[in-house]
């Protein structure tokens, strides 16, 4: 299956089918031009309601993530400019919050490996998983 979802998880269905859309697409299970399941399809294969799964399609695509073509299907769109310079700015920000966390890390005398370990244990019990 494409995408797990985990109906005994406390994080709502659509916000679970989003991020492992976003997931997908993000390590290119999914890529640009790839063609999503029609929204029954993929409704009838995870067993959640088809009016999620077509919230979930429309938020990503007002997101810019994918694009309807009607008739046709729901498709990976190309990342425009404006995205492509937010995502370069988020993960530079990204970039420069991890350095002042492991620098705090290693002033309280653990290592980059405890603090790993500490964020995939509080991951999982957030109920967070690799999608």
């Amino acid at each position: 299956m494409m995408f797990a979802i985990e109906p005994g998880n406390p994080t709502p269905l659509y916000a679970q089918l989003e991020r492992a859309i976003r997931v997908a697409v993000a390590t290119e299970r999914l890529r640009v031009g790839d063609r999503l399941p029609t929204v029954r399809q993929l409704a009838v294969d995870l067993r959640i309601n088809a009016n999620t799964v077509a919230k979930v399609y429309t938020e990503l695509e007002r997101a810019g993530v994918l694009e309807s073509r009607r008739g046709v299907g729901t498709f990976v769109r190309a990342p425009s400019a404006e995205v492509a310079a937010s995502l370069r700015e988020r993960r530079r920000a990204l970039a420069d919050l991890a350095g002042r966390f492991l620098a705090e890390t290693a002033a309280l005398g653990f290592t980059a490996e405890d603090a790993i370990e500490h964020l995939q244990a509080c991951r999982q019990e957030r109920g967070e998983s690799d999608a």
